[in-house]
């Protein structure tokens, strides 16, 4: 009886702090630097894997528009500047996996391809 009596007692300890929740914050909308991301990078479309990714993409279709040309490599060692991207087979491979989005709204930046290498980059703001 008496050790029941202690253990109830140093369970309900009212001189320790209660124990922390963990705190989850979403990042700010502007926080991720598109012209950070350059190397091997997955595109993910499966809304159920959203929280895996790095950041939220919108494929814009006027170049005029997107914050970052991109500029397909075909071999990884190759894409070591921004804007310049080799598309990995696989999330498990990639350094960046970004999620695409139809909604622009819901976007961190958005993206356009080019075929000209001279021209991939971010855009001057």
């Amino acid at each position: 009886m008496h050790y029941l009596l202690l253990a109830g007692l140093l369970a309900l300890n009212p001189f320790s702090p209660p124990p922390r929740a963990p705190f989850v914050t979403v990042a700010p909308a502007g926080s991720v630097e598109p012209c950070r991301i350059y190397g091997s990078v997955f595109l993910e479309t499966n809304p159920a894997r959203r929280g895996f990714c790095f950041a939220t993409v919108y494929l814009e279709p006027e170049e005029a528009f997107a914050d970052v040309l991109v500029y397909r490599e075909d071999n990884k060692l190759f894409a070591d500047k921004a804007g310049f991207w080799y598309l990995s087979p696989g999330p498990n491979f990639a350094d960046y996996v970004l999620f695409v989005t139809e909604n622009r709204a819901l976007a961190d930046f958005s993206i356009t391809y080019t075929g000209v290498r001279s021209f991939a980059g971010c855009r001057k703001q």
